[in-house]
């Protein structure tokens, strides 16, 4: 197997071939066992300068990249362009750029504008990571998101998922769909029609709007939040109307009569999509997410750094 990416940047998953995405895996495996040793860090980055620019709000990715960077031992530079320059109308270019003359090696960005990262990875000599722009991509949580459902179940290959909830506004979806394909793994997405765009289909993926047929069908159910924030107008009749035929709950799985493997990306809405003892449950391996994002993440940062 080869020991480098094809890429020189993560800017989404599309642009990466099954043997890249097994690297990753197989590197996030070695630094999974490094996080979980008393001593958690490597000297494996330890002269790269790597800045987080975050132009959209982030808890999660953001502290599962720091802490990547950090067990990696490089240097951290954290940006959040509410108390910057670009507040004042500085141009994304201007930002980057002014970040890149202080010698940064690699700049892990998230952006509301969809392709912000390969507008980028053309214009600037430095290693482009994609944290999620818009409602395109999000590279990392779809390489953490497969990798989580291989550690669970032995292989991807043949392995059915099923992704629940507001397809249209996730950048997660998109990356996911094209992950799992590449691993050999059969896709479904569910939701309110409102909320599937026109293309799906175009992607391979599966569509169901009926939740009950398709937890029948999947061995792992992938479940979305309702993105109201990137919502401009209202595309089901309530909240409420939404939970009831969406919403997964304790008796919703034990009426299926088999097991079907539970995961978010966070954050979770609980009681809205999934109530607390779905997401606490012995079928959720969402900790086990947040865990595994952290290795993916040291993976990605290290192969593309020795790129």
């Amino acid at each position: 197997m080869s020991q480098a990416l094809s890429v020189k940047h993560l800017t989404g998953i599309k642009n990466l071939s099954p043997e890249d995405i097994n690297l990753v895996f197989s590197t996030a495996v070695n630094f999974k066992e490094v996080i979980n040793r008393p001593i958690k860090k490597v000297p494996s980055l330890r002269d790269v300068t790597i800045a987080n620019l975050f132009f959209e709000n982030s808890t999660r990715t953001r502290i599962s990249f720091e802490l990547a960077e950090k067990r990696l031992s490089a240097d951290v530079l954290n940006f959040s362009s509410s108390a910057s320059s670009v507040s004042k109308g500085e141009t994304l270019i201007d930002t980057v750029n002014n970040i890149l003359a202080m010698k940064v090696d690699m700049v892990v960005m998230r952006h509301p504008k969809p392709g912000a990262a390969i507008f980028l990875s053309e214009r600037v000599n430095a290693k482009i990571i994609n944290a999620g722009d818009g409602t395109h991509e999000h590279p990392t949580q779809a390489l953490l998101d497969a990798y989580s459902i291989k550690e669970k179940h032995g292989t991807l290959k043949g392995i059915r998922v099923a992704i629940i909830g507001d397809i249209m506004h996730s950048r997660v979806a998109l990356s996911n769909i094209f992950c799992l394909q590449k691993c050999g793994a059969e896709v479904m997405v569910c939701g309110p029609p409102t909320l599937i765009p026109k293309f799906m289909e175009e992607t391979g993926a599966r569509v169901e709007f009926n939740l009950k047929k398709a937890l029948q069908w999947c061995d792992v159910a992938n479940v979305l939040r309702i993105q109201l924030e990137r919502q401009d107008i209202k595309y089901f009749p309530s909240l409420r109307e939404y939970i009831m035929q969406y919403g997964i709950n304790k008796n919703v799985l034990d009426g299926l009569g088999k097991k079907v493997t539970i995961m978010h990306p966070g954050p979770i809405n609980r009681g809205v999509e999934i109530t607390s003892d779905v997401a606490d449950g012995s079928q959720s391996i969402i900790l086990d997410q947040v865990e595994n994002g952290v290795a993916i993440r040291m993976a990605v940062l290290y192969l593309l750094a020795s790129k």
